[in-house]
């Protein structure tokens, strides 16, 4: 398997309190990654150090061999639903335009591409007729189709989602499932953070299991173990 983004010895603290330590990984490519931990074990900050959104104490994360600056355009970021302000006047088409941004210079207008790829990406969420719907008045599962389809639209090669089940309906959950699976078959690089231990082995490819430092990682069959479950949770262990 190629490796699609290398890290190694990454540190990251916050005011002296220590989120992660001695993080080493490589992450392939054409591979559904879930990232599985307890909460505060630093899963949402591995992806932030590798967006370049966090500045590490210490270490090195390189994708393709490049730097975070180099390869910026083919990253998409789906955040958790808490850190996005519904309220913001964008209407469903404008929020799924956006991925079409960073493949723009600072004069470069939006063409008929740019509007036939968000249509393209809005059908095949299913989520088309609600083109001119402000973000705010959709379902919990409806504002998560769109924020897939905006991924879609950025044609990007590496895909980072945080917890993007969290109040989905089922039928939502499948469908951003059978996306990515696809994306996957693709050669696309996807990392997925996960709370719900029972649908690793359906969902992922690979896992990382964490707790403040990589507990575990590897195929999904030989690393997701009652014993590395045991590792990361202790004492807060969920059905398993």
């Amino acid at each position: 398997m190629e490796t699609a983004i290398q890290i190694k010895d990454l540190h990251v603290s916050y005011d002296e309190k220590i989120v992660l330590e001695q993080v080493d990984l490589d992450i392939p490519s054409g591979k559904i990654t879930g990232v599985v931990g307890p909460n505060g074990s630093g899963k949402s900050t591995l992806f932030k150090s590798i967006l370049g959104l966090l500045e590490p104490n210490h270490g090195e994360i390189t994708i393709q061999g490049k730097d975070i600056d180099d390869v910026r355009k083919s990253l998409a970021y789906v955040p958790q639903k808490d850190g996005v302000n519904w309220e913001f006047p964008a209407t469903v088409f404008d929020v799924v335009m956006m991925g079409r941004y960073p493949h723009k210079s600072i004069f470069q207008g939006i063409g008929k591409k740019d509007h036939e790829l968000t249509k393209k990406a809005l059908d095949d969420v299913g989520m088309l007729e609600f083109t001119n719907r402000q973000i705010g008045e959709l379902s919990g599962g409806q504002q998560q189709r769109v924020f897939i389809a905006r991924v879609l639209c950025q044609e990007a090669d590496f895909l980072f989602l945080d917890e993007p089940f969290v109040g989905v309906d089922i039928k939502t959950e499948e469908k951003i499932v059978e996306i990515l699976k696809n994306l996957a078959q693709q050669g696309k690089t996807i990392l997925v953070i996960h709370h719900d231990l029972s649908k690793v082995r359906e969902y992922f490819d690979r896992i990382i299991i964490m707790n403040k430092g990589v507990v575990a990682e590897g195929d999904v069959q030989n690393t997701f173990s009652k014993e590395n479950i045991n590792k990361a949770y202790g004492g807060t262990l969920p059905v398993f």
